[in-house]
């Protein structure tokens, strides 16, 4: 019996460490100077900026993703959640200012995603 608890602790231990590593994104390492932007307004009419910031938080709100626009290359990364939340729960207290990520970049099929490690308003 008591090996048989033995064995059921220690597979519970590794399908634990197994759940942990498979929520950790596999990509490159980065830190992102940009600004918090709605996607709709940004790729549909290129708005952004402070004195679109009432529209796009009631555009996150409503469920339209905020992305990261890069300052330096003009890329946009869209946030990945793998804790299935919600990543503009997170973002909107950044909407439309500048700010400094560091996360995980993931690409496929000609996108760009970013799993947000930190964020903070840059000065």
């Amino acid at each position: 019996m008591k090996t048989y608890l033995a064995c059921l602790a220690v597979l519970g231990l590794l399908a634990g460490g197994a759940v942990r590593l498979l929520g950790q994104a596999r990509g490159k390492s980065v830190t992102i100077s940009g600004e918090i932007v709605d996607t709709a307004c940004y790729i549909g009419h290129d708005s952004k900026g402070a004195a679109h910031a009432k529209c796009a938080t009631m555009c996150a709100k409503a469920g339209i993703p905020l992305a990261l626009l890069d300052s330096r290359s003009g890329l946009l990364y869209l946030p990945v959640s793998l804790d299935h939340k919600n990543p503009n729960e997170r973002l909107l207290p950044f909407v439309e200012k500048k700010v400094q990520v560091t996360g995980t970049v993931l690409e496929k099929a000609g996108m760009r995603g970013i799993v947000i490690r930190q964020i903070a308003e840059a000065r």
